[in-house]
């Protein structure tokens, strides 16, 4: 699971909610602490079990080019209320819920960015062509399902909270799993305990359903390389362990898209170096808002 280094909200990031046509979606909105919001908005994806805070460490940099910055939580993940039914977190389903909160936000079109799951559902709101975008960003994501010992732990936590996962599943899940090992990783007590109110908030109907996406998504890569006028960045750490680095670069390949490999960082880049990765993130944004890239 993604684990941030602080969470204090940095100078112009906010908590908001905001109501959407199929629900309400928790996000963080980070403004620029001076100046205005002279380029375009930027709407961040969090992948499995992660949260809107996973990207704490990015978003006061991010808008400080004149920009704002909107982190979210997935329906069920974290803050943002559950869905009624299992086919509400397929792949396609989420992929609409972050088209819709695109258009409830009102900032016109917008930079979408998702990492590792949720790079597979930036896909899906790209793909359905209902939403107002100028690039997509895939940030330590893949071409189709998992990969390696991640997809292993994914399994695990499906057997584990059984065909009727519970609440009560999911403190077990937590008790026996996941927090030895949280507190092994020598993270302070604040962070501990905000890593576990995450996991215990998850709708547990969500976590299975997401996991079972995670493992059979399909491979998308050629429709996607199809939409040419979109421009696209793979950007992941150059240690990866959920798909490979060489995975990610042939699907750069194949969609014609810029490439930025991180140094020193894993499957989190936007915790493990911020600062690089936000740099990267604002020049391709920037580049991609110039008139010969969108035609105004």
């Amino acid at each position: 699971m993604s684990t941030p280094r602080f969470l204090e909200l940095p100078p112009g990031v906010r908590r908001a909610d905001v109501a959407t046509s199929s629900g309400t979606l928790a996000t963080l909105q980070a403004m620029p602490t001076s100046g205005s919001c002279e380029l375009h908005a930027a709407l961040l994806v969090p992948g499995y079990t992660g949260s809107k805070e996973d990207f704490i460490g990015v978003l006061q940099t991010l808008a400080q080019a004149g920009r704002l910055v909107i982190a979210l939580d997935l329906p069920g993940q974290y803050q943002s209320p559950g869905q009624d039914h299992p086919d509400d977190y397929s792949l396609a389903a989420l992929g609409e819920s972050i088209g819709e909160l695109v258009k409830a936000l009102g900032h016109g079109p917008v930079h979408l960015l998702g990492h590792s799951f949720g790079g597979l559902l930036a896909r899906e709101t790209v793909l359905a062509s209902t939403a107002p975008l100028l690039s997509l960003t895939l940030m330590s994501s893949g071409p189709s399902a998992i990969e390696g010992p991640r997809a292993t732990s994914a399994r695990r936590l499906v057997a584990a909270l059984g065909a009727a996962p519970t609440r009560d599943r999911v403190h077990r899940v937590w008790a026996e799993h996941l927090d030895g090992p949280a507190r092994t990783s020598g993270v302070p007590e604040e962070i501990h305990a905000f890593l576990r109110a995450r996991m215990l908030a998850n709708d547990p109907g969500g976590l299975v359903r997401m996991a079972e996406e995670l493992l059979g998504a399909p491979d998308r890569t050629a429709e996607l390389a199809a939409v040419t006028a979109l421009p696209k960045l793979v950007l992941y750490g150059e240690n990866d362990d959920a798909w490979l680095p060489e995975t990610q670069a042939g699907m750069a390949k194949q969609l014609r898209a810029e490439r930025v490999v991180i140094p020193g960082a894993a499957h989190s880049p936007n915790v493990e170096a911020p600062e690089t990765t936000a740099r990267a993130l604002t020049e391709f944004w920037t580049d991609a808002e110039t008139p010969d890239r969108t035609g105004s």
